[in-house]
């Protein structure tokens, strides 16, 4: 496991709530807390370099410039994309995950989605990649297909032949789950994907966090993430894309920054990534996700994953102990991430989960923008309980002893 010592990069993690008690985050799913090292990068960015990026000469917006594209460099190399060119900064993965799906909307062949084609995604993907593949489908008449879902909560590929056929043209899916926190068997549906010539777009928003994401390794040809889940700043995502597709197809946003020239008549497009960043792009926050980069890049992805697996490992040996409660995805440790969603005897979550912060321990309930889930395994929502780097076994321990007070507080 990492050192306790890293807890103290985390300022948020010493505050005391409710009459004095420490609190025990264990919401990283929704989003993480920040290190020292990324609020002081914030800060100075504000303080010392703050000014518009690419359209100034003077010192002050060729720093922010140099620290702006210094972070799509820092991210390139995070994901070993081949290309920094191939980085796009949005304001989430949800932004992300919607410009793809606009853009293959608006192409022209072979990418376009029309309504003699076919969308394909799975039943545990989180809201923001079920909607915008819905508006897609609803605006082109495209057949909407998705994989279902195991008891054990693994996606279920026993008809993948028939879910990805010639009429595909998309496959968008999640790499782990933030709801069952399970990961995907990637290398079949991409493989499949491949068959028949369909583009594969891998939501990896609870993977970049937790391990080591290799763009080129996942063989997709997008990868969706967002930046507060991963130490940095609100307001910072990525979607990497093979450079041949960028170059090929529309832009989404029109604006400032991502054009070649304009006339009243028309206008001509910059090369990728500038091409979809139309507008002042999230500057100090791009910033912030390039500290928050350095910062796991120098704990290192593999202790990072190490140390959150034995932590997963414990706290579902330890959840099990609980009476009356139900894993709701994989019930071990093996293949499934740092999030274990579950519900406890008929007492709601909401209750659940207020019993729980009143004890200074802060879960999430509800279904987690992955509704589809509950409805599948019969269930109105869950508590979530998600670990990350800075996580511990005493904070294991008194989730068990919160969950027992809830218990008994329910009688």
């Amino acid at each position: 496991m990492l050192d306790e010592a890293v807890r103290k990069d985390f300022p948020l993690l010493d505050r005391l709530v409710h009459d004095g008690k420490k609190i025990v985050y264990l919401d990283n799913a929704a989003t993480s807390q920040k290190p020292r090292q990324v609020l002081d990068a914030l800060n100075e960015y504000y303080e010392q370099h703050n000014a518009n990026v690419h359209r100034g000469v003077h010192v002050l917006a060729e720093e922010a410039t140099a620290l702006y594209e210094g972070a799509r460099d820092k991210v390139a190399a995070f994901i070993n994309a081949p290309s920094r060119d191939e980085v796009i900064f949005t304001k989430n993965a949800s932004e992300s995950l919607n410009l793809v799906a606009n853009m293959l909307g608006w192409a022209d062949e072979p990418y376009r989605v029309d309504h003699e084609t076919e969308i394909v995604i799975t039943e545990m993907e989180h809201h923001s990649n079920i909607v915008p593949w819905q508006l897609l489908s609803q605006r082109t008449g495209a057949k909407l297909k998705w994989f279902g879902l195991t008891d054990d909560g693994r996606l279920d590929l026993s008809n993948i032949d028939e879910i990805i056929t010639e009429k595909t043209k998309i496959v968008s899916f999640v790499l782990i789950s933030n709801i069952l926190g399970t990961v995907n068997p990637v290398e079949a549906i991409v493989r499949r994907a491949q068959e028949v010539g369909a583009l594969v777009l891998i939501d990896a928003s609870q993977a970049a966090p937790h391990v080591a994401v290799d763009v080129q390794a996942l063989q997709a040809d997008f990868v969706a993430f967002t930046g507060h889940k991963m130490c940095g700043p609100t307001g910072i995502g990525v979607l990497w894309g093979r450079q041949e597709l960028l170059e090929d197809l529309p832009p989404f946003l029109g604006g400032g920054e991502m054009i070649e020239t304009v006339s009243m008549h028309s206008s001509t497009y910059a090369p990728a990534p500038h091409k979809f960043e139309a507008g002042t792009p999230p500057i100090a926050q791009a910033v912030g996700m390039g500290a928050a980069v350095d910062y796991l890049s120098a704990i290192g992805m593999d202790k990072i994953a190490a140390h959150e697996h034995a932590i997963t490992e414990y706290a579902v040996r330890r959840l099990l102990e609980v009476p009356d409660l139900r894993i709701i995805g994989p019930s071990t440790a093996e293949e499934r991430g740092a999030t274990i969603s579950f519900t406890l005897g008929d007492i709601h979550p909401h209750d659940v989960g207020q019993v729980l912060d009143e004890q200074g321990i802060a879960v999430r309930v509800g279904h987690h923008c992955a509704r589809p889930v509950c409805l599948r395994y019969g269930i109105p929502a869950t508590t979530r309980a998600s670990f990350y780097l800075y996580s511990t076994p005493s904070e294991v321990d008194a989730l068990v002893d919160g969950l027992e007070h809830v218990r008994n507080f329910f009688g």
